[in-house]
């Protein structure tokens, strides 16, 4: 099976006109199927009209959830299947990151803000919670955030 994956959709370029290129390479037998990641809902309604979108690719974990309130449902409605990824939130929620954790300072998460120093500090609470859990259930903090 080929996908063709549109990674970020860019704002220079209609959504319609990429969304055509992949019907004509779907036409040519050159892809199967067209999948985008991190698309809006516009985005994904304008893409599916001209092409159907098969999968879009987000980011989402117990630490991150935005596309459950206007992403999943468009999903739904259309029948295109969610890939999502970063399922541990970048590593957070194994419980190996900390507030004191030092990044490499080629890591692409000295630039999120949500691995901040402050922000890894308050957000330890729901690790924490993820550590009672797993340690009732003789599981890790990653076994149980994937659950």
């Amino acid at each position: 099976m080929t996908f063709f994956y549109q990674h970020r959709v860019d704002p220079a370029v209609p959504i319609e006109e990429v969304a055509g290129a992949v019907k004509e390479l779907i036409a040519e037998g050159k892809v199967k199927h067209f999948g985008l990641s991190e698309a809006g809902a516009d985005s994904i309604r304008r893409a599916h009209a001209v092409q159907p979108v098969a999968a879009l690719q987000s980011e989402y974990s117990l630490w991150w959830r935005e596309p459950e309130a206007e992403i999943l449902p468009v999903l739904e409605e259309l029948v295109i299947g969610f890939v999502p990824f970063s399922p541990l939130g970048k590593g957070f929620l194994t419980g190996a990151i900390d507030a004191g954790t030092q990044f490499d300072t080629s890591d692409f998460r000295n630039t999120v803000p949500r691995f901040s120093e402050e922000a890894r500090k308050a957000n330890m609470a729901l690790v924490q919670v993820l550590q009672g859990i797993a340690t009732a259930l003789h599981a890790t903090p990653a076994q149980v955030a994937l659950a």
